[in-house]
């Protein structure tokens, strides 16, 4: 027992999917056929040409004009209702000319049904009041009371007065007693009374049978399955009544049928599972149609579920555009990010690509390198032995230094003594004469000039050479024959050394320092370099051959 419930649940859920999936397809292709509406209406329009080209005829019979003038009417009846009413009225007109009762009846009737769809109750009335159910012919009857239940079917959904429902069942079922019982028309009318009625189970079979026996392309479909979506939405099978609603909705729109209801109630249906999207574009097809068929109660009938739908749709706009405005406001963030990282990562290729290039460069350098540096330490060895010479050399000017210095010392010492003795000796006139004469202070600065000249030289042997090269040709300053140095040369020797100061300068070289700054300013002057940096280029000389 158990397990029959749980297949019994299975199949019912594999029933709802089927019924899902086959309901989702059907709407998918009712949203295809909405976009392609002009189509069905191009097809319409080309029929009711080649209907209206039989007008054209010559010598066309009264009777003739008003079959096809009926034929037209029917055509537009569900298309556009003011064309149908007008054909209507011709053949009214015609059957008056014509004096034919029974034309003029039948003509009155259809009218009449006419005038009740377009909302024109009074009108619809008149004719029906004007018609003398005494008179009436028994094949007219069922148009008689057809027209009746239309009437007053319409006039009830526009006043909604319950005594003019009664009076459309009255008129429905008076048309039942005169119908033929195997007529669509029997059929569909007596499956309303069982809806109304709420026999439901008896309806749906009924209609089903219908259905098993209709086909797309007829109009009449659209009604039979119209009907099949009322009896499931009484038993609140929302998925067949969509079903079949999209069944009729996709009949009315190729078979341009303009006064629907099926499309109107899927609307509603959406609605009220806040599909918003579809609800609108189902109610829009809606009204679309109505407006152009013009049929005023479906109008009225409209006009306040389009209002709420419409709102609603609009409210939805509203916040679909805040969000969209909110997400565009995100992607142009996130797009300024990405170009930055674009940006970054383009530099970042950009760098790679030149680094790749560095580094073939640098492996096709690597075996020279290996080379250079193999013979690199070979040289080392030499360097280290020229380091330490010129350590040696170092040692020796320093010690050179001393023996200068010892040697001027002894030199004081001596010529001390001597002015000493000459002062105890009482020899006034020598000692003054000695006292008075600059020879020997001459003679040692020459000798002290000779002396810093053979050793700045032979620190910086290239001195002369670059020190020219930085002075025009025609300015160079060339040492005497038999001098190392010059004095410009020894000013800027001194200055190389790192004594910048013009009085130490002048101290040194036992001039005044307005004589000093002239030199420096001259030769600044001579220069073929810029003159703010003659002095610290010159401070550079012998660099490079320092680092070799």
């Amino acid at each position: 027992m158990k397990n029959l419930f749980v297949l019994v649940i299975l199949l019912l859920i594999i029933n709802n999917l089927k019924a899902q999936s086959e309901c989702d397809s059907l709407l998918a292709q009712l949203n295809g056929e909405i976009e392609n509406k002009s189509y069905y209406d191009n097809l319409k329009e080309q029929e009711i040409q080649e209907n209206k080209r039989l007008l054209t005829i010559s010598h066309l019979l009264p009777e003739q004009e008003y079959d096809f003038n009926r034929s037209l009417s029917k055509l537009y009846q569900k298309y556009i209702i003011d064309s149908a009413i007008c054909y209507s009225e011709r053949n009214l007109q015609i059957a008056s000319e014509m004096n034919n009762t029974y034309m003029k009846i039948e003509s009155s009737l259809l009218l009449s049904q006419l005038y009740s769809t377009a909302g024109m109750y009074i009108e619809a009335n008149n004719i029906l009041l004007s018609i003398d159910r005494k008179m009436l012919p028994e094949t007219l009857l069922p148009l008689y009371f057809e027209a009746y239940s239309h009437f007053y079917g319409h006039y009830a959904q526009s006043n909604d007065v319950v005594a003019y429902y009664i009076k459309h069942e009255n008129y429905r079922d008076s048309l039942l007693m005169v119908l033929d019982t195997n007529s669509l028309l029997y059929k569909t009318t007596y499956i309303e009374k069982l809806l109304q009625e709420r026999q439901f189970d008896t309806a749906e079979k009924l209609l089903l049978d219908i259905f098993d026996q209709q086909t797309v392309q007829n109009p009449d479909y659209a009604f039979v399955t119209y009907l099949l979506s009322n009896i499931y939405q009484a038993s609140q099978n929302i998925e067949l009544q969509k079903k079949y609603l999209a069944l009729s909705s996709i009949t009315d729109i190729k078979n341009s049928i303009k006064d629907n209801a099926s499309i109107q109630s899927l609307a509603l249906i959406h609605y009220k599972a806040n599909d918003v999207d579809q609800a609108y574009k189902y109610m829009k097809s809606a009204i679309d149609d109505i407006v152009f068929s013009n049929v005023r109660f479906r109008i009225i009938e409209l006009s306040s579920m389009y209002s709420v739908i419409n709102s609603a749709y609009l409210n939805k706009e509203a916040k679909q555009k805040d969000k969209l405005q909110l997400y565009l406001l995100l992607i142009s963030i996130l797009s300024f990010f990405l170009a930055v990282a674009v940006l970054y990562v383009y530099k970042q290729m950009r760098k790679m690509s030149k680094m790749q290039k560095k580094l073939y460069t640098t492996n096709q350098k690597l075996t020279d390198l290996n080379q250079i540096i193999s013979h690199s330490n070979d040289q080392l060895s030499r360097v280290n032995t020229q380091l330490e010479e010129s350590n040696r050399i170092k040692e020796e000017y320093i010690t050179q230094f001393f023996d200068l210095c010892s040697t001027y010392i002894n030199k004081l010492e001596n010529y001390r003594k001597m002015l000493n003795r000459k002062a105890i000796s009482r020899q006034h006139e020598e000692l003054f004469n000695l006292l008075r004469s600059t020879t020997l202070v001459d003679d040692e600065l020459k000798q002290l000039y000779e002396t810093f000249d053979i050793i700045f030289l032979n620190l910086y042997p290239t001195f002369i050479e670059e020190f020219s090269s930085l002075i025009s040709n025609e300015e160079q300053t060339i040492p005497k024959q038999g001098k190392m140095l010059n004095t410009e040369l020894r000013i800027f020797a001194l200055i190389r050394l790192g004594i910048t100061d013009s009085i130490k300068i002048a101290g040194f070289l036992r001039y005044s320092v307005s004589t000093i700054y002239n030199y420096r300013t001259k030769m600044r002057n001579k220069a073929i370099v810029s003159r703010d940096k003659f002095e610290e280029m010159v401070m550079k000389i012998g660099n490079s051959q320092v680092k070799k």
